[in-house]
């Protein structure tokens, strides 16, 4: 069994910074019944009840882009306008979920 450290800074009212052993690890945005976490290898969102120990989260990772060096005879398929927008559409709607969240959060509590 390893040893592991993992500790929490309150940076402001509803603003954390999670360190491990590694550094900063993830940021979280929110309050114990609505938050959104975003870290290296995604985002996490997680609603719940407090104090009832019912919650749901949901972890979106990050898509990973091909390197092209490893794939040179290969050539991706081109980026056209309306993946783009697909991709920030996403990222808004994430944003614009996670300050809901907050707000949300920051009401009820």
């Amino acid at each position: 069994m390893g040893f592991r450290f993992r500790k929490s800074i309150k940076i402001l009212p509803g603003l954390k910074l999670n360190l491990t052993h590694k550094g900063i690890t993830s940021a979280s945005i929110g309050k114990p019944g609505a938050s959104l976490n975003i870290g290296k290898k995604g985002t996490r969102t997680s609603i719940g009840i407090p104090g009832t120990g019912l919650s749901y989260s949901k972890h979106h990772p990050y898509t990973n882009q091909p390197n092209p060096l490893q794939n040179s005879s290969q050539q991706p398929p081109p980026l056209n306008s309306r993946s783009i927008e697909t991709t920030r559409s996403n990222v808004w709607g994430w944003i614009i979920f996670g300050l809901f969240c907050f707000i949300v959060g920051a009401i009820l509590f």
